[in-house]
């Protein structure tokens, strides 16, 4: 029995095992399974792994992207350049790190604005590891961008500069992606701090939180006649391309 699994803390919002099991069940793969492995540090990783004998693959969501990467003993190039890691294939003893964010944020952000009618400019809200794999494509894309942090560094915004001194990031920035887990099922009235009434159909709000489908921040835009879009169709990209990755 070959297992897969996720972990991260908390689990409660994730699709991820409903999405693998009923792919398992449809393909007629008996001999896996998929199953979600909450731990509250990522030092509980070693001994998560060392007592799963069957498992050979993993997912990692919030908050490990970047913290697993001292446990880990190779990279993909990719997942190196990025910063973060969401997958892990376990090869014998070994733990190697790829970013399948990448693939599934890059599928999906062409499928759904077209690969010749991409804005010139984007506001990557959060500075976690799903803004740097969001940051990656949008930089393989030519497309300027800015990260916005509560806490930003120099080369940031903060949510203060987009609410008063400076309102034409806000205007001048079609693509605006939220990378926080800001709105995800159960707090889903949380949303970022934007001045919403700035904007207009001339923008494209991506969440990537996907539960629920549609969220506070996803709502305000619609209310300001924008487009929006949620993560799942990222989350299902990304998780192809995990399996890919575990089946190579």
């Amino acid at each position: 029995m070959r297992k897969f699994g996720l972990i991260g803390y908390p689990l409660s919002h994730s699709f991820s095992k409903k999405y693998f099991t009923e792919k398992f069940e449809k393909e007629g793969i008996s001999d896996t399974s998929y199953e979600l492995l909450p731990i509250e540090s990522i030092d509980q990783l070693p001994s998560l792994i060392n007592s799963e004998p069957n498992l050979v693959g993993l997912n990692v969501t919030i908050p490990y992207k970047e913290q697993v990467l001292p446990f880990l003993h190779e990279l993909d190039p990719k997942a190196e350049a990025i910063g973060a890691v969401n997958t892990i294939k376990i090869k014998g003893d070994k733990l190697i790190g790829y970013n399948t964010d990448y693939h599934g944020f890059k599928e999906s952000l062409i499928k759904w604005l077209g690969a010749k009618a991409m804005p010139e400019k984007a506001l990557i809200l959060g500075t976690g590891g799903a803004a740097k794999a969001v940051k990656a494509v949008l930089q393989d894309l030519n497309i300027q961008n800015q990260c916005v942090s509560r806490t930003p560094t120099k080369d940031q915004l903060s949510y203060e500069d987009l609410n008063t001194s400076s309102p034409q990031h806000l205007n001048t920035s079609q693509l605006i992606i939220n990378t926080t887990p800001l709105g995800m099922a159960p707090n889903t009235g949380a949303l970022p701090d934007l001045p919403y009434t700035e904007l207009s159909e001339n923008h494209y709000l991506f969440d990537l939180v996907y539960n629920p489908l549609i969220t506070a921040f996803m709502q305000k835009g619609i209310d300001q006649n924008c487009w929006v879009k949620n993560g799942l169709e990222m989350l299902h990209g990304q998780a192809e391309k995990a399996l890919e990755i575990w089946n190579q």
